[in-house]
């Protein structure tokens, strides 16, 4: 048995919850290994919605679930997930969660600096210079953690070493927010702050790659979880609409302290058509009633923000670079059900730019934001694929669809959701069987 990286291979928003919910039962350990709360992740079981931002999925199966060195870490909104989770019947304790000493926090600093950065962009530009961040301090949290001024979760052990390292921060924050118009921080009530938290989060706290070493060495399996997508990695993606962390399965490894060959299968999730969320180039974005169709039976909503999803037909040029740089081995295709009833059914197999055929996205914003999708079109199909448990169960042009998609991002399907449902899942390859 394997290893498995899940990860995004759109813009993130692509199944993710479900797709893990369902692989942790075959799995001992379940690790986040990028991101912040800014992540969203929805689990339905038995009729009953589980909405998680911080927290692994595997924590409502009750598997030992991690937080890696590679999130940011919102110590309040961990507490009130924590909470909201004990309030549903999930237990969470030290027993089943274990948070990295060495994670980087999201201070309420953090947030307040990127609505600022935000609205700032905004006024400049007339409201069109908007990134799209959520506004949650997690792009200023990894800032800190690139510039050696982070605080750290094993910060909170020390009080000595956490006031020199507020007034370090501080000395930096404070002239940011004298620019904003911001209220300066007072050093001694952020620290007093975070040491009333001290109790209530030390008791998560660990040296998880000690761990996650000792649980490789007893042969148990690990699942990684991936936040956000592909196209949202701070190096590979839209380039400045991205998240602020690397959130290709590489990161699994760095993200949580062990080695790269730690990962043995890489399962990215895709939708069968196309969403985003905030500003960016979104080549096969649809404006029309096609759009809107999309958007309303996808109910596609953020989890964390509650904001609408743009919506669009499959970007197989996206996938397949995708599947390149994150080192895909199979992919998860979720919400086929979305599709059911469309006569005509489009997907982008390549960009058009100056006359000139691509069949990649360029790194250039200026040029990302002019192409133009080549569609094919291929034969929708009436019949209801929802609560599909088999390919004998699709109608013949669904599983047409989804071999052109293999052939087109050079990747085959190892599994395909058709509900929210965890049990309505078609299992072609089993990840962890490699």
């Amino acid at each position: 048995m394997t290893n498995v990286a899940v990860v995004g291979a759109q813009w993130g928003d692509e199944g993710k919850g479900k797709i893990v919910d369902w692989l942790s039962e075959r799995a001992d350990v379940v690790v986040r290994f990028q991101g912040g709360h800014n992540a969203g992740h929805t689990l339905v079981i038995d009729g009953r919605t589980y909405k998680l931002s911080l927290l692994p999925s595997g924590i409502v199966r009750g598997k030992l679930s991690i937080i890696g060195n590679g999130v940011v870490v919102d110590p309040w909104a961990l507490l009130e997930e924590i909470e909201r989770l004990r309030a549903m019947g999930v237990p969470v304790g030290p027993d089943n969660l274990r948070i990295a000493e060495n994670a980087p926090l999201i201070l309420p600093l953090h947030g307040e600096l990127d609505r600022a950065r935000e609205k700032a962009r905004e006024e400049a530009r007339g409201g069109t210079g908007r990134i799209g961040t959520t506004g949650g301090g997690i792009g200023p949290a990894y800032e800190d953690k690139v510039a050696r001024r982070a605080i750290r979760m094993c910060d909170l052990a020390d009080r000595p070493a956490l006031e020199a390292k507020v007034h370090e921060l501080l000395l930096h924050h404070n002239a940011l927010r004298r620019g904003f118009g911001i209220p300066e921080v007072d050093p001694g009530e952020l620290t007093e702050s975070l040491l009333a938290l001290a109790p209530r989060i030390l008791p998560f706290v660990e040296p998880v790659w000690m761990r996650l070493a000792e649980l490789r060495r007893a042969g148990r399996r690990i699942l990684f979880e991936g936040a956000q997508g592909a196209m949202l990695d701070v190096d590979h993606g839209t380039y400045p609409f991205v998240t602020s962390s690397n959130t290709l399965a590489a990161q699994a490894a760095l993200g949580s302290g062990v080695g790269p060959d730690t990962v043995g299968y890489v399962l990215g999730i895709c939708k069968a058509y196309t969403t985003r969320v905030g500003a960016g180039p979104f080549p096969t974005e649809l404006h029309d009633e096609t759009g809107r169709l999309l958007g309303e039976r996808g109910r596609e909503f953020g989890t964390v923000t509650g904001r609408p999803r743009r919506c669009g037909w499959f970007d197989a040029v996206l996938v397949r670079q995708a599947v390149k740089i994150g080192g895909i081995d199979g992919l998860a295709l979720t919400k086929l059900d979305v599709l059911d009833g469309f006569e005509r059914i489009r997907v982008c197999t390549a960009y058009s730019l100056g006359g000139q055929i691509l069949h990649h996205l360029p790194a250039g914003l200026t040029a990302q934001a002019k192409v133009e999708p080549v569609y094919e079109e291929l034969e929708g199909w009436r019949e209801s694929t929802r609560g599909a448990r088999s390919f004998a169960d699709l109608p013949a042009n669904a599983v047409k669809y989804v071999k052109r998609l293999e052939e087109l991002v050079e990747c085959p399907v190892a599994l395909l959701s058709t509900s929210p449902d965890r049990e309505d899942t078609i299992l072609v390859h089993d990840p962890f069987a490699d």
